[in-house]
Formats: structure tokens, sequence, C-alpha cells
């Protein structure tokens, strides 16, 4: 080796001190980047060459490289947002997306999401979130994840009611009354209540449940509609028309002992209005009788109106749900998070992105949880740069560069020593 070799030694160090300032000032570039994962340098010296002397044989330096330009993954901190589609991640589960034209997966920690005008999950470049779907059952379907969508333009039909449960409390003390008479229900009951049910077609109707106290402990009910409602081949001739009855039957106590459950009809239940002649309501009875005055505590029914979407969210679990106008939700699909053996082997992509290679392992696919990690709604990852390291780093390469200027500097003065001998 010669003064020529130690030029190229001290150029290898200036090229190994930009690349490094380069990743520094990408790192501080990125010191706002949602999601963004700093790049930390390492360098390693070059072979050395070997030189033979009396004493033995040794080994001269022949400079420096960029060994690898490694990613640290450690957990950003979190900022909070407006936006129930803003997700992070605490833990070390990657979002999965894909590009609209493209069956390639790529992986991200920037949760930063919204609805386009297709109504597909994406991210801020376009690329579709992933996850598995619920199907019209509510339960969620095997295979492999897919895009999210949410169809926004349509609707849910109406659901007829099936079951009306009501919680009430009957007075003991109220008067016998010897039998109910529906075209006298007011006089011939103890307590009556009103409750909206459903048809086929989303129209309500208002049926009314009266409570007749003809024993003690002993209780029937009567539930009716106005026979107007009803198409007239269903209708009594009376204003109003039985759809079901029973008996409820209580200890000394005021519990509950039997008729706790039945059906409102026999046959079903024909409206006047062309919806469904088969629907049949199921009548559930949580009823006590207690020394207190009849109320009800609370009712419940199972209809609903046709709805159009109002809103979609994403809960902690990653589950996407959409809720529409008539009060009812429903579960869209689930974000499914990716992991990785090596993630300091995935390759950077670009936008925040990073695709699996052989270095990084397969990908493990799974929900959010202790193995995939947390999801976190209303709130981004923010970059984990640090910049005061960072700085420091500006000092350290910027003298190490300082450094390797100076062996080209004097190594070129040497030479024009070397030169000099001529004159």
């Amino acid at each position: 080796m010669g003064l020529s070799s130690t030029l190229y030694t001290g150029i290898s160090g200036l090229q190994s001190n930009s690349e490094a300032m380069s990743v520094a000032g990408n790192n501080i570039s990125n010191s706002n980047t949602v999601g963004f994962k700093s790049g930390s340098t390492l360098f390693s010296d070059v072979l050395s060459a070997s030189i033979s002397s009396a004493s033995g044989s040794s080994q001269v330096g022949r400079g420096v490289q960029i060994s690898t330009v490694g990613t640290t993954f450690s957990q950003g901190s979190f900022q909070s947002t407006s936006s129930n589609t803003d997700l992070a991640i605490e833990g070390e589960g990657f979002f999965m997306v894909s590009a609209s034209d493209s069956a390639e997966v790529f992986y991200t920690r920037n949760g930063s999401f919204s609805f386009d005008s297709d109504g597909y999950l994406v991210n801020a470049s376009g690329y579709r979130v992933q996850g598995k779907l619920y199907d019209d059952d509510g339960e969620l379907l095997g295979g492999d994840p897919t895009d999210i969508l949410v169809n926004f333009d349509s609707q849910i039909p109406a659901h007829q009611t099936e079951t009306l449960t009501l919680t009430t409390n009957l007075d003991s003390g109220s008067d016998i009354i010897a039998a109910f008479d529906i075209t006298d229900a007011e006089n011939t009951s103890n307590y009556a209540t009103s409750t909206q049910v459903y048809d086929s077609l989303g129209d309500t109707h208002l049926v009314t449940t009266y409570f007749t106290k003809t024993a003690d402990q002993t209780w029937e009910w009567h539930t009716v509609v106005d026979s107007s409602e009803l198409d007239p081949s269903a209708a009594a001739a009376t204003d109003l028309t039985e759809l079901g009855s029973g008996t409820l039957t209580f200890d000394s106590s005021g519990n509950l002992l039997s008729g706790g459950s039945g059906s409102t009809v026999a046959g079903a239940i024909v409206w006047n209005n062309g919806s469904d002649a088969t629907q049949q309501i199921d009548m559930t009875f949580d009823t006590t009788q207690f020394s207190s005055s009849s109320i009800v505590i609370s009712q419940s029914q199972d209809g609903y109106a046709p709805g159009e979407v109002v809103d979609v969210a994403i809960d902690e679990a990653g589950t996407v749900t959409a809720s529409y106008s008539n009060g009812e939700t429903i579960d869209i699909a689930m974000l499914t998070l990716a992991t990785f053996t090596n993630p300091s082997g995935l390759s950077k992509a670009g936008g925040s992105l990073y695709s699996a290679t052989a270095a990084s392992g397969d990908a493990s696919v799974g929900m959010a949880g202790a193995s995939q990690g947390y999801i976190y709604t209303s709130s981004l990852e923010l970059s984990n740069v640090d910049l005061a390291q960072e700085f420091v780093n500006l000092i350290t390469i910027q003298n190490g560069y300082s450094a390797a200027s100076r062996v080209i500097t004097t190594t070129d003065e040497m030479l024009q020593e070397l030169i000099n001998l001529k004159r």
C-alpha cells in the first residue's frame, strides 16, 4: 500500500459519513411523519490489507464502509384526534394495506385512515385497509384478509317484530275483576301498557297489553290492537281485536311462577297494508307482583324500520361498525394486524409502507390483542425520532467527515513533498 491507497481510505470515510448524514437528515425530516420509524447507521471496517516485514505479517486497514442501515421499531407516542377512523397500535403489529389493482400487501404503522368515495377504508395514499368480513348473520368469515368496504348508499331492510318483552310490576293490592271484556277493556282491567311494533314493511302498529287480576296471585294478560290496523278478514267486529292472551301466576312473595312466555297468536297477524301475513310475536313477561303501584319498568321489541348509514366507527378490537338511521348497528369487518419475526428485515416502500422480505420472514396475521398489538381509536402514532439524539449524531458525523477530509489533505501534502524531491 502507498499514499495513493491512503487517499482512497480517506474517501471511504467521506462517503460513509455522507451516507450517515443522509440517514440522520432523513430522520430529522420525518420527525413529524405519522408512524415513521427512525433509521440508524452501523459502520464497519473494510477488509484490511496484509503487509510483510522482518517481524512478520501485519495488516493495515483500508477504510470504512456502511455495514447496514437498520430501522428502529421502538414505540412512538400517541396523538389524540377527532376522527374515529384514526388508529394507533401499541405493540409490534402492522396494519395491512393493498393497492386496488394489486394483490401485493404492504404493512404500515400509519393509521390515518378514511373512507374513499367508493366506501373503501383507505390510507392517505389510497391503499385499501385489509381485514376479515362479517357475514349477514354477524359471524366473522374465514379466509385471507380482504378490502374493507362500507356501502354508504345501501339500506338495511325493515325487520318485523318477533319478540316483545315487558318488565313490569303488578300491584298485589289491586281489586279482583271477574273477567276481561274486550268491549270494555278499560273498566275490566287493572293496568295496561302500549308498545310500538313493526311489520315486515317497517310500518309501526300500536299494540296494548291489558292486565286483569282474576284471583289472588293470578292475573290474565290480553294483547289487543285497534281493529282498523288489521285486514278486514282478520279483524274482529269490535273496536279492538285480541291477538293473544295468557295467565300469570305468582307465589306469596310476589315472584312469577308460570306464564312468563307465550305467543300472541296461534296463526299469524294480518295487517291491512299488505305486509307479511306470517308475522307472529312471542310475548315474554318478566313480571313481579309486589305491594307497590303497577308500573312498566322496561319494554323491548326486536323490530325496526328501514335505515340508511349515518356513521361508521372502529372500536379498539378493530371492528368496523356501521350505524343506521333506525338505531341499528351492523358489524362490517374486523381489521387484521401482521407481526414479523424480524421486523428490521422489512423493506421500506415509501409512503410509510413496508414490504416483507426473506430477512423479515412471512407475516403472522391475526386480530388485535396481546400477540398482535392493541388498537387505540381516535389516535395516531407519532414518529419515534429522538431529535436530541439526532443532533448529537450530526455532530459526530460532521467530526468524522472533517477528520476523513484531513486524511486526504494531509496525504496530498505528503505526495507534494514526494514530488518536490525531484526539484
